[in-house]
């Protein structure tokens, strides 16, 4: 009872513990995972797509982009559909896309039938307005990464991505959603250089991905608010206040 923030309306905590702990008492969640899944998910249903998020990809993923007439998104790649957001830029509307990701896809499929959203610096006025339409109680989850060993690492990007989507929200808030949004608040100015600059950035760009980088870093660029709906996420301009699966 300590840890589920239930004492304040927006409330912020980490990965899969972070979702078990605070959606018995939240009217919503929100995933942040800035680079790359919700960043992707945001350019690809700006495009009109719409996006399955699941765990692995493998034979199980294959059998699932199958059964729902989807595409399965490959490795990172710039000339297949991938978990890089600069090659879902030229999604048609209607593309269908299963995309695999170990932390936002992973934690997209942990919510259960809470309304789920998921979202990124791209959007964060857009999701926070379509979370306040379930609800005062929000729960923000910055996704993180993984160490070797499959331990959680927190994010940078994701605890400013988080704090961005908090930003727009108005209620009591639990020191740790306050943070998280004193933390955006205080690199506003800088965001793209301190993300370019922390481990995940970095790790992204000396591997060649620099354009993922400087499309996730694209401030209030997008206007979509992506909701999980029948297990794939969609833009809340045409389905907020529809049931989430």
């Amino acid at each position: 009872m300590w840890f589920d923030q239930d004492a304040y309306a927006l409330r912020c905590e980490w990965g899969p513990a972070g979702i078990a702990a605070l959606a018995p008492c939240s009217d919503v969640i929100v995933l942040v995972d800035v680079l790359s899944f919700s960043t992707c998910v945001d350019v690809a249903l700006s495009r009109g797509a719409r996006v399955y998020p699941y765990r692995w990809r493998d034979t199980s993923a294959r059998d699932f982009a199958v059964s729902v007439g989807a595409v399965l998104a490959g490795p990172r790649s710039r000339e297949e559909i991938s978990l890089s957001p600069a090659s879902l830029r030229h999604l048609s509307a209607g593309a269908r896309v299963v995309l695999p990701s170990p932390n936002g896809a992973t934690l997209s499929r942990l919510t259960g039938s809470l309304p789920t959203l998921t979202g990124c610096l791209r959007n964060a006025a857009a999701v926070a307005r379509a979370a306040q339409a379930y609800g005062m109680r929000i729960g923000v989850v910055p996704a993180g990464e993984q160490w070797p060993d499959g331990s959680l690492r927190p994010g940078i990007e994701d605890w400013l991505g988080a704090g961005a989507i908090l930003s727009h929200l108005a209620g009591s808030t639990s020191p740790e959603a306050d943070l998280a949004r004193e933390a955006f608040l205080r690199q506003r100015a800088t965001l793209a250089t301190v993300i370019e600059s922390c481990a995940s950035g970095r790790e992204l760009i000396e591997q060649g991905w620099s354009e993922d980088v400087l499309l996730a870093t694209e401030l209030e660029s997008s206007l979509c608010a992506p909701v999980l709906i029948e297990h794939a996420y969609q833009d809340t301009h045409a389905t907020v206040g529809a049931p989430a699966i």
